[in-house]
């Protein structure tokens, strides 16, 4: 018996009356609000509106959901279409099943939508949202410990995680933690990706390559220590040449995205509180207070702006009706022709 182990839950599912509170679903939809909190502080400080990213969420994890079940349902499609499986299990998404990749890409298609019809461009909102996407994961891969699966191979370190009873069939015992690995790597991609866009001014897209890449560099090595059923390919499993192949093409964007479009995009979206519009809202509320501003912005009391008349008297006279200087004594001149040098000489010789 180990001396220190991460215990599994006695149960994944708490009723209450007769509804079913679910510890997986409960890691998904926590992780969502992170996701959508942190990339709308993100999408506002980049110029955009509030409530922006939640209404396009509203397209993307709906979409999400389905390829992240799609990917998984056809990757694994022998536990539920093989002989003695029911084809209905493929629905119970509550029972765990949600492959990443298929989620990252047709949650893509949906936040496409989203932007198309908010009229923004999806490369900077997919920027802004990408490590709330991160920490997203590390908290839904606690689903996995609630449900008991997508551990590692034995293990007797302090940390192994302790399984009572497995979906997959095999013995209880002591394993390594794999969510865990992937809980704690996911938080390290969505801290880098947030100093990274900091630091570098990551734009088009960038930032979100940067997201998929360093989460497919440990995605490819924790994949590498699980022991639950997967479809190899030249001895790897298939998960392992996804990662690899999808962080190629997230490096070749970013290599070829910063020397096409380098430097970040200014979000301008219509009804966002800009600096220009922040000015506007300072001056009107000085003209309605009746104060007077130096160019600064500061106020300037009347006996300040009385010094500042009689230091500058032909500002001073120029405000004053009926004087030198005023705007009605003042002839506008417009499309004067320059006099020709007999006229010149005219007006001089008279």
């Amino acid at each position: 018996m180990e001396l220190a182990f991460i215990p599994s839950p006695s149960r994944s599912v708490l009723h209450l009356g007769p509804i079913p509170l679910r510890g997986y679903a409960f890691c998904i939809i926590i992780g969502v609000f992170v996701a959508v909190w942190l990339g709308n502080k993100r999408w506002i400080a980049r110029g955009g509106r509030s409530g922006t990213v939640a209404d396009i969420a509203v397209w993307a994890v709906p979409f999400g959901l389905l390829g992240g079940r799609l990917y998984h349902v056809i990757t694994d499609y022998e536990l539920y279409f093989s002989e003695g499986r029911d084809w209905v299990d493929a629905f119970k998404v509550w029972e765990g099943g949600l492959g990443i990749w298929g989620a990252i890409a047709l949650g893509a298609v949906g936040a496409w939508i989203g932007c198309r019809r908010r009229g923004i461009p999806l490369p900077a909102y997919a920027d802004a949202i990408a490590p709330g996407i991160a920490f997203a994961q590390a908290i839904g891969r606690w689903g996995n410990w609630f449900n008991q699966e997508l551990y590692g191979k034995a293990t007797d370190l302090p940390w192994a995680l302790h399984i009572t009873s497995s979906a997959d069939g095999r013995v209880p015992g002591y394993y390594h933690p794999t969510f865990l690995y992937e809980s704690l790597w996911c938080i390290g991609v969505g801290l880098l990706v947030i100093w990274a866009d900091r630091r570098f001014q990551l734009g088009h897209g960038r930032a979100f390559a940067l997201y998929v890449a360093a989460y497919c560099v440990g995605r490819g090595w924790i994949e590498y220590m699980r022991v639950d059923d997967a479809h190899h390919i030249l001895g790897l499993r298939l998960n392992d040449w996804t990662a690899m192949v999808v962080f190629l093409l997230a490096v070749l964007y970013i290599v070829i995205s910063a020397r096409r479009r380098p430097g970040r995009e200014a979000v301008v979206e219509p009804g966002a509180d800009t600096p220009a519009d922040k000015d506007g809202e300072t001056a009107a509320a000085t003209e309605a207070s009746g104060k007077d501003t130096d160019v600064s912005g500061k106020e300037v009391s009347g006996k300040d702006a009385d010094s500042a008349d009689r230091a500058n008297p032909a500002d001073a006279d120029a405000d004053r009706p009926g004087e030198s200087g005023s705007a009605e004594d003042t002839d506008v001149v417009e499309d004067v022709e320059p006099a020709t040098a007999d006229e010149a000489g005219s007006a001089k010789k008279g």
